[in-house]
């Protein structure tokens, strides 16, 4: 492939947490950060609080970027001790939004264009969070052509799957993961693209993986990816978008790329595939087991939740017969 071909089809922007490197993470002031930047898609992560409101934020508790504590599923949002009050420790001090909040913002006329991942974290139970995601999605007029075309939902574990084509029929579905090996076993056939950690597609596995994507039309997407040398190797790799909290980091070196792609390519060499240590297949493994291995221990075993689903398959198959 020439270079000329390679710089007419350069990676989308998607602003991880919005643009969290200059605003507090997953907060509508990221967001809208991220989305002025030019960025053409948005990601945050979604968790359901005690009342059953969804919310936009990364980890299972407060403690990390807040002045709170405690665990969200445990937590009301409404009330005098409600979440709805909390605010983050990183300035300018900004509230916790709620999943409507945010589609609201999705919704104004100029924003209609924004791509939306929902990054849905294993701490959530699946039916639960799908059906309020589906209650909120489906009040919106015109939902199903303004609104859904232009979602995608991040799934970490198999257990996911079916939930979703329950209650989410109609959104398009990634694996977020670590591991090109745990993607094709488990993911595969139930999801449209994939979200992956940048260092794991950077290995002989990953280049294979990132042919198999091109060659079935999967979408593929790398995380995060801050490092300018990075973004010109996910470039280099073809990938269809770039999750950052530096937007204006990649927007900028992106047009810089469609004015002198050759030029501004000279300036990011591939040492660092060789010189830094993740990028070495042991680390990588011992890194991915140690993922999985979280993953499991709050979600489950993904061969038990891959043989109930594949049982499931069968039964139906019997009863059609």
């Amino acid at each position: 492939m020439s270079t000329e071909t390679i710089c007419r089809a350069l990676p989308e922007c998607w602003g991880h947490r919005g643009a969290s490197a200059a605003y507090p993470e997953n907060t509508l002031a990221s967001f809208q950060a991220a989305i002025r930047d030019g960025a053409e898609g948005i990601e945050s992560d979604v968790h359901v609080s005690l009342d059953g409101v969804l919310v936009m934020f990364h980890d299972p508790s407060l403690e990390r970027t807040t002045g709170s504590k405690g665990l969200i599923r445990e937590r009301n949002w409404y009330g005098t001790n409600g979440m709805v009050h909390v605010r983050t420790i990183k300035e300018p001090k900004q509230s916790i939004p709620t999943f409507t909040e945010t589609l609201d913002l999705l919704m104004k006329p100029e924003n209609q264009h924004i791509k939306f991942n929902i990054d849905v974290k294993v701490f959530n139970e699946p039916d639960q969070v799908f059906s309020v995601i589906n209650k909120i999605i489906t009040r919106y007029p015109e939902w199903e052509t303004k609104l859904t075309p232009r979602i995608i939902l991040g799934l970490w574990h198999p257990r996911f799957v079916k939930a979703a084509k329950i209650h989410v029929p109609y959104f398009k579905r990634s694996h977020i993961g670590f591991a090109p090996d745990i993607a094709r076993k488990y993911f595969w056939d139930e999801c449209d693209a994939f979200s992956m950690w940048f260092p794991g597609l950077a290995t002989a596995e990953g280049e294979k993986f990132r042919h198999e994507c091109k060659k079935a039309g999967k979408q593929l997407m790398v995380w995060t990816v801050n490092n300018p040398a990075e973004m010109m190797e996910a470039v280099r790799w073809g990938v269809d978008a770039i999750l950052t909290d530096v937007t204006k980091t990649w927007l900028d070196m992106r047009a810089a790329l469609n004015g002198d792609y050759d030029k501004v390519c000279a300036r990011h060499n591939r040492s660092f595939l060789w010189t830094w240590p993740l990028y070495y297949s042991a680390v990588q493994y011992g890194l991915v087991r140690l993922s999985r291995r979280k993953i499991e221990k709050v979600a489950g075993s993904f061969d038990i939740a891959e043989s109930m689903d594949t049982q499931a398959t069968m039964v139906r198959v019997r009863v059609r017969v």
